[in-house]
């Protein structure tokens, strides 16, 4: 079992996803979701704990969507990941050490005082993982995919994102990719 929904997989993938494009763009939640390939329903439910946590922000009107409320550099991975499935712990501790069938209900203080070592282990995992999550941005996400990503491919993006958008009527520019060094070739 993940510790971790599949909504964090597709809040990130979205939120990258705006951290990728022009800061003035504002795709839909139909068009984030249909680029990524997933509900529509469900993004639209993220979408709305992004929000209210001040990650994203909606614009509205025909031309309207979302967008990042600050600088994709100042939003964490840890963030996005917090505003989808809150602050939950990867362990819970049922104090079991105090079970054990040698005590016959008279536990000893030695094998029940302070925080049990294994509670102790996962308090430190978790502090281990929420750092590195914390230490991360979606611009640090966003660089090392665009890094990996052929040029095609991000021309390509840009060119869905392009008419998908004037479909609704937004009036694009011609505009390069955000990221500076792509490969040419590969399978990204």
């Amino acid at each position: 079992m993940a510790l971790f929904g599949s909504g964090v997989e597709i809040g990130l993938h979205l939120t990258v996803m705006l951290a990728s494009i022009r800061a003035d763009d504002c795709p839909s939640v139909k068009e984030l979701a249909g680029f990524q390939g997933v509900s529509q329903t469900f993004a639209a439910k993220l979408f709305t704990r992004l929000e209210k946590a001040g990650i994203v922000e909606s614009v509205e009107g025909s031309r309207g969507g979302f967008r990042l409320k600050r600088d994709a550099a100042s939003i964490s991975a840890l963030e996005v990941i917090d505003a989808i499935e809150g602050h939950k712990p990867i362990f819970t501790c049922r104090e079991i050490r105090g079970r054990c069938v040698l005590f016959d209900d008279q536990v000893p203080t030695w094998a029940a005082t302070g925080v049990c070592d294994i509670h102790k282990l996962m308090i430190e995992a978790e502090q281990s993982m929420r750092k590195t999550l914390a230490g991360r941005s979606l611009q640090d996400i966003a660089s090392a995919v665009g890094a990996k990503m052929p040029v095609q491919t991000a021309q390509e993006a840009i060119t869905w994102f392009d008419q998908t958008q004037t479909g609704r009527g937004v009036v694009r520019t011609a505009r390069r990719p955000r990221a500076k060094t792509r490969k040419t070739g590969g399978d990204g």
